[in-house]
């Protein structure tokens, strides 16, 4: 398996399909690099070079103890852009990937970088506080904390609101909520443990705020997992130069016509 060494000698497990400008995709939580082989196929397909890693504890990545949180993560993605020397990169992020994405960004740089796709990402910041009571209170997150001590059962629920599935009329096949089981099932219960304060507590107002290159920010107005009120309707009042495509209907995971919206949306912000 293709693999980069990190400077704490973690291994970051990717995949790398395709040739031309590199498309870099990162995962939400809890997931693996797996959830984007769609969109890795058709980027390829169209003449991009699609990579997609697994972060660390996730999938076929080492399972470090330490660096389960959202600097370590962004380093590692910068080993990655760096070690296979990608330039001009489009850097994709999804939920938890769209903070690592920013927070790359706010650590790294831009010299490497030529647009960014957040799709329902983190940012700015989950969490409410007293200073910023834009977010969920605590309680909604030490919530998902009790539930990985069944983990395998809280998966297979929280599949239902991360496709619409509880939605009146929807109908996600039995093969996309399993194979998001199956996939979450790959992430080290430590690392899926200490991911939800990385995600959640994380404030990357100020990562935001010094993107320097076109952002896409890409929200269903029916994801139950990162809201747009919380996230997305904030991001863009933050980043300089960017676009909000809200999405009627759409939920947190990509599926059916959603997923196909977002493909093109994707190819044709990258040709942009």
């Amino acid at each position: 398996m293709p693999t980069i060494t990190t400077t704490d000698g973690a291994e970051i497990f990717y995949k790398d399909w395709g040739d031309g400008q590199p498309i870099v995709f990162s995962h939400g939580w809890p997931l693996n690099a797996d959830i984007w082989d769609n969109q890795l196929k058709i980027v390829a397909d169209h003449g991009y070079r699609g990579i997609a890693h697994d972060r660390r504890g996730h999938g076929r990545s080492t399972q470090t103890w330490a660096g389960n949180d959202m600097d370590t993560y962004a380093d590692d993605l910068a080993a990655l852009v760096d070690t296979l020397d990608l330039r001009d990169v489009v850097l994709v992020g999804h939920s938890t990937g769209g903070g690592e994405v920013v927070r790359y960004l706010g650590r790294h740089g831009t010299s490497r970088v030529a647009k960014v796709v957040l799709r329902g990402a983190v940012v700015p910041h989950l969490l409410g506080t007293a200073e910023d009571p834009g977010g969920a209170p605590m309680a909604v997150f030490d919530q998902l904390r009790a539930r990985l001590g069944d983990r395998s059962e809280f998966y297979r629920g929280l599949a239902e609101p991360f496709y619409g599935n509880n939605r009146p009329g929807a109908n996600v096949s039995q093969g996309v909520r399993d194979a998001f089981w199956l996939i979450s099932m790959t992430v080290g219960l430590k690392a899926a443990y200490d991911c939800i304060a990385a995600f959640s507590e994380t404030d990357m107002t100020g990562d935001l705020r010094g993107i320097d290159v076109p952002v896409l920010l890409s929200h269903g107005d029916d994801d139950q997992i990162v809201p747009i009120q919380a996230s997305s309707e904030r991001s863009i009042k933050l980043l300089p130069n960017a676009t909000l495509q809200v999405h009627p209907g759409a939920p947190h995971g990509l599926v059916g016509r959603f997923e196909q919206d977002f493909n093109q949306e994707l190819l044709d912000f990258i040709k942009s």
